[in-house]
């Protein structure tokens, strides 16, 4: 099934997802819509929203709830990208100029600030109890795992598992809540709830590894942003922690001192480094085994195109190039 394929099976639900988040970005303040409308435009591929769709698809859902869910999504996302950005300190993102880097590092978070805002507003027009102790719950933990990945920074030292602990809250926990309320709209039952929420979380992981991975062997034209970006940082990856811990220990040196003063000086031969010592191959490895499960928490549900589109999306999480 090609991206396309995907897409079309919640073909006629984007468009009804799509005025929704026009509709809800209005504020009487003219710039809190220009920067939300520059961020929601740039060309993501809403693959979060999509999840509550196909999601709330797959268990044949046919009200039409779950689009107002997908749009609280994508701003919780959104507001997310914002803060990230100025965090950050970034740019660049998607090949557009962020917008801190357009308008300056205080419009941008208040902004973020009224997108959670409009978020919750939207929870309680949605009236779903359950679904907003999933989301609420959801925007603690990308904001505990943004913190762990900053006290992380210029760490060589951080170990697999921390790293783990960082993707699971800063990325793959709203993967899940996405899938997840995605099922509650739909009135799942206590295992299919289980069986979508555990995909998110799979696919979430999956997700990151590939863009951490992404960020030494892509491209930057088609990822958007610069090569090295991570290591500029100095935030330690899982293919920078693999190496530390596998190549000769002059090159793990290198490692080391980059990551502790960040910049790009030595990128060229740290991406030597981390293709040549198996890094990129043992991060593959793992994404592909998130992906087995994703597919494998979900193989109980009916088949229907939603099912047949999730599977495929989670094969498109290790398999893109951006």
């Amino acid at each position: 099934m090609l991206v396309k394929d995907i897409y079309q099976v919640v073909e006629q639900d984007f468009l009804q997802v799509n005025r929704i988040i026009n509709e809800q970005l209005h504020s009487d303040v003219p710039l809190v819509e220009k920067i939300g409308q520059h961020i929601i435009e740039s060309g993501g591929k809403r693959m979060r929203p999509l999840l509550v769709l196909l999601a709330a698809k797959s268990l044949n859902y046919q009200e039409k709830d779950h689009a107002l869910l997908a749009s609280i999504i994508e701003f919780l996302h959104t507001a997310t990208l914002l803060h990230d950005d100025v965090v950050d300190i970034s740019d660049q993102r998607r090949g557009k100029t962020t917008a801190n880097a357009k308008w300056g590092n205080a419009p941008s978070v208040l902004v973020g600030d009224f997108l959670y805002s409009r978020a919750f507003e939207m929870m309680v027009q949605l009236g779903s109890l359950p679904i907003m102790k999933i989301l609420s719950n959801a925007t603690c933990v990308i904001a505990e795992g943004e913190v762990l990945q900053l006290m992380n920074v210029k760490n060589p030292d951080v170990s697999e598992q921390k790293y783990m602990d960082v993707i699971q809250g800063k990325t793959a926990m709203l993967f899940e809540a996405s899938s997840h309320s995605g099922a509650l709209i739909a009135q799942a039952n206590t295992e299919q709830a289980e069986a979508l929420r555990l995909y998110g979380h799979h696919v979430g992981m999956a997700f990151q590894l590939v863009d951490d991975v992404l960020d030494y062997v892509g491209d930057a034209k088609e990822l958007g942003k610069d090569v090295g970006d991570d290591l500029a940082e100095g935030k330690p990856t899982l293919p920078l922690i693999f190496a530390m811990q596998h190549a000769p220990a002059e090159q793990a040196q290198l490692i080391r001192q980059a990551i502790r003063k960040g910049g790009t000086e030595d990128l060229e031969p740290i991406i030597q480094i981390v293709q040549q010592c198996g890094a990129i191959d043992y991060t593959n490895k793992l994404a592909r085994e998130h992906v087995i499960k994703a597919k494998s928490a979900i193989s109980a549900l009916d088949d229907t195109p939603a099912k047949e589109a999730l599977s495929a999306l989670a094969d498109l999480a290790v398999e893109r190039t951006h």
